[in-house]
């Protein structure tokens, strides 16, 4: 295991904080990262405290390493998930947008059109017929029809939208996997 070399600004004597101390971080991720990183995607509302307790290291470490998580862009933040039906957006709608053109500024004005549009809660940029795969969300039908009428027909460089409404979700909102990380922890930890 290569050894660890402090961050700057902090210094650290090796009775106090040898290298292998669960506090102490290299460039990769550990069991402990990991584990922060599920609890985290199950339930961000946890205390430090809690959060400690079940991945096993004392509330410090622990919160210096969800600071180092957050520094380094592994967390990119928190928020609240919210029923869309309570809230009254009962339509939720998956639009392929067809463009005009693939010219590269013409695509681009796409892009950052389609940011500022609230009602589009994701967009990827897809391979295959179209440009772009929106996820909207709307109240109704008619608003739905307003919205790509008005709105998405309208924006910069779009030839064309194509829309499958959802008939129901058989999952939603679901913590990103992280198993991948697990086996290469475990890898990295038999070496």
């Amino acid at each position: 295991m290569p050894s660890r070399t402090p961050r700057p600004g902090k210094t650290r004597s090796a009775a106090t904080a040898p290298d292998d101390a669960p506090d102490a971080h290299g460039p990769d991720l550990d069991r402990y990262d990991v584990g922060i990183l599920a609890e985290l995607q199950a339930d961000a509302r946890l205390s430090n405290a809690e959060l400690a307790a079940r991945i096993g290291l004392s509330a410090a470490p622990t919160w210096r390493r969800v600071k180092w998580l957050e520094q380094q862009g592994y967390i990119t933040g928190y928020r609240a998930e919210l029923d869309r039906r309570r809230i009254g957006l009962g339509v939720f709608a998956f639009v392929r947008v067809d463009a005009e053109r693939n010219a590269g500024s013409a695509t681009k004005a796409l892009e950052e059109a389609i940011r500022r549009l609230p009602e589009v809660t994701a967009c990827h940029y897809i391979s295959g017929a179209g440009t772009f795969e929106l996820q909207v969300m709307a109240t109704d039908l008619d608003a739905f029809s307003r919205f790509a009428t008005g709105t998405l027909l309208n924006l910069p460089n779009v030839k064309d939208i194509h829309t499958s409404f959802s008939l129901g979700e058989v999952k939603a909102g679901a913590a990103l996997p992280l198993t991948h990380l697990q086996s290469h922890v475990k890898r990295s930890a038999r070496r």
